[in-house]
């Protein structure tokens, strides 16, 4: 029997810590970005409704794949099973204000040759 791998993915997007599970997750072929493929959502409860868990499950709708920039993510896990996704705030009075990404590879100058 294949094992089926399982990938928590952290990723900080508006000032919220996004936490998803996928089954793939590479470098994809756009520079910069993780590509996340299969995304897992778990079992609903009825008694209890999760409001970060539907706003997840409702902006994914659809997606096959998404793609993170590399400085958004915070930590990739491989974990045994499917977690519940969910979507935290973070508390800091910087969260209103985000960051303009900078560049991932800065090339350097080469001195020229007399």
């Amino acid at each position: 029997m294949a094992e089926r791998r399982v990938y928590r993915v952290l990723f900080i997007q508006q000032g919220e810590v996004y936490e998803v599970y996928a089954r793939q997750v590479t470098q994809g072929n756009l520079f910069g970005f993780v590509e996340l493929e299969g995304l897992l959502f778990g079992e609903r409860s009825d008694l209890l409704v999760d409001p970060s868990q539907e706003k997840l499950e409702s902006e994914f709708k659809g997606v096959e794949r998404a793609y993170v920039p590399m400085h958004a993510v915070l930590r990739i896990d491989e974990v045994a099973k499917e977690g519940v996704s969910r979507i935290t705030r973070t508390e800091s009075e910087s969260a209103k204000v985000s960051p303009f990404p900078g560049p991932i590879y800065t090339p350097t100058s080469r001195p020229e040759k007399s």
